[in-house]
Formats: C-alpha cells, structure tokens, sequence
C-alpha cells in the first residue's frame, strides 16, 4: 500500500494548469474547451483561463477550424531536452524499434537518472503493444520490473536498501515480491545471470525479461527489456533472451562510440 502524498506547500493553480495540459496531450489533436472542462471538473471560465494560459506561454495551441486546443511546440523542446538529459539520442531510438521488430515485442531502454531507475525509451506497436503504464519517464515498481530488478541487482546493498525504503514495494499483483530478504535472494541471481525476468509480478497476463547495458568498465548502466503477454512467455523466452542479450550488448556499443565521447564535446 502507498504511503499518501504530502499535498502541502502545493500550488493549486499550477495543478490545475498541469491538469489541463494532460488532457489536452491525451486527446490527441483536437479537443473543446468544454470538453478539457468536463473531464478536468472545472468551471468553463477557470478552464479557458487555464487554457488561454498554457497557449501564451506556448505549451498549447488553437487548432483551425473549431477543432479546439492541441499540444503546442514547447512541449516538443521539453521532450528533447529530457531526451538529452537521459542520454538517449535518435541512433539509440532507432536501434530500440529494430529490436522491437526483431523480438516481435514491446521494448524498452531503462536508464538511472541520478538516484532513480527510469523508462528512458519505448518501442511497440499496435500488434506488440507496451505495457500500460510502462511508458517513457515511467519510474515507480522496479522491485516488479525485470529492467527495475537488473538495475537494483547492480547497487550496492546499503544503496538499495536506501532506494526501496524511498520507494516502496507495494504488492501489485498476487506474484510481486514484497520481502526485502527474498528480492535480494533473486537480486544475487540475477546480477550472476546478468538476465532478470518476471512473470505477473507487474501486471496480470504480463511477462518481462531485461538485460543489462555495460560500460567499459562493466558497469550497469542501463537496461533493455521486453515485454509480452504471459501466455506467450515459456514458448518465446529462449529467443527473448537472446534477443535482449544482443540487444544491450548492442546498446552498449553505440554508448561507448558516440562521437561526444571520443571528442570529448
């Protein structure tokens, strides 16, 4: 069970704004503001005063034709500049979709962003669906994802005793592991193995598999994973692995050849 946020000292009217600016990116383009309002359960004044807010400053735009509000261009530099601070530039993107191809899987690149353990890239399609909420920046359940279980495998023990503490490991699903003794149990075999899996842990019907991206110096640095329904998982799982095996050696390559390396720049 998760620990209630501490909602004081928060700014209403900001989260208000942010709340809009969500509904607005989940519409898709195209969405009234009477609309935004309904969902938001906002009065229609606050909403366009909200709205007409976030089109100054340039994170919304009004769209022709009466079709309302769409996702303005600074929200496009904001991406790319959270791109930049993951280290996740077009080569490694591309790289990603080849391998979701190729798995014929829903994948993922996961990355540490200072002290936390998050979904840097995602590639999947409509016939190889991700996981939902397993989405770009998604950081919350490593103790119940096989990319989160590889990149707990490769901190230190005080270390991650200190990140689990912080985070949690709530009980997801009737398989999560809950008890700190037995993730570090599987967390010693996994960084042996250099391969994590798990199966329902995360999400009913779900199975991952995740292997870890080294350094130079053989550090963890990052994973890549893939995901796909349950039942398919004993049928597929050889190929998966090899797959993500591959697949972060790959990884790690285009990491440590990256011109901005050898430059120095």
């Amino acid at each position: 069970m998760t620990e209630p946020r501490d909602t004081s000292g928060l700014i209403g009217s900001a989260q208000r704004a942010l709340r809009v600016l969500d509904i607005v990116g989940s519409a898709g383009d195209g969405i009234t503001a009477k609309a935004v309002a309904r969902r938001a359960g906002y009065n229609l004044s606050t909403t366009y005063h909200l709205l007409n807010t976030l089109v100054h400053e340039g994170y919304l735009i009004r769209l022709g034709h009466g079709r309302g509000f769409g996702l303005g261009y600074k929200v496009g530099s904001l991406y790319q500049r959270l791109c930049a601070e993951l280290d996740v530039g077009q080569e490694l993107q591309d790289e990603l979709h080849h391998l979701h191809r190729r798995a014929e899987a829903a994948a993922y690149y996961t990355v540490f962003r200072e002290t936390d353990i998050v979904v840097a890239a995602v590639a999947d399609s409509p016939q190889y669906p991700r996981a939902t909420p397993l989405d770009f920046g998604f950081h919350e359940a490593a103790h119940a994802t096989a990319f989160g279980k590889v990149l707990l495998a490769s901190m230190q023990k005080r270390q991650r005793r200190d990140y689990l503490a912080s985070a949690g490991m709530p009980r997801l699903t009737s398989h999560t592991t809950v008890r700190s003794a037995d993730l570090d149990t599987e967390l010693e075999h996994v960084d042996r193995a250099g391969m994590a899996l798990e199966i329902e842990e995360f999400q009913p019907e779900l199975a991952c598999l995740s292997a870890p991206v080294l350094d130079a110096q053989n550090r963890v640095t990052g994973a890549v994973a893939f995901s796909v329904p349950a039942s398919e998982f004993h049928a597929r799982r050889w190929h998966l692995e090899r797959a993500a095996r591959a697949g972060a050696a790959r990884f790690a390559h285009l990491l440590a050849t990256r011109p901005s390396l050898v430059s120095g720049i």
